[in-house]
């Protein structure tokens, strides 16, 4: 591994920085709605995991809405 960081430090790098990404995701998730899952059963779990993802997804969107000032525009059709 030293030698590919040493050799290859751009290729380093980029594959390195996806992973920080990622382990910054987990970090925020695990902040923000508690690191345990409350469900008994494995597919009410994995479905428990999937909407804490869901709702971290619409966390960061509407965060960025806020901060970068964009005006949002609904149309409910009927």
């Amino acid at each position: 591994m030293y030698h590919y960081f040493l050799y290859k430090h751009d290729e380093f790098l980029e594959h390195y920085h996806k992973r920080s990404n990622a382990e910054t995701c987990f970090h925020m998730i695990k902040t923000k709605f508690k690191d345990n899952l409350r469900s008994k059963t494995k597919t009410a779990q994995i479905n428990e995991l999937l909407l804490k993802i869901l709702c971290h997804n619409i966390c960061v969107v509407i965060q960025e809405i806020l901060e970068l000032g964009i005006k949002g525009e609904f149309i409910v059709e009927k």
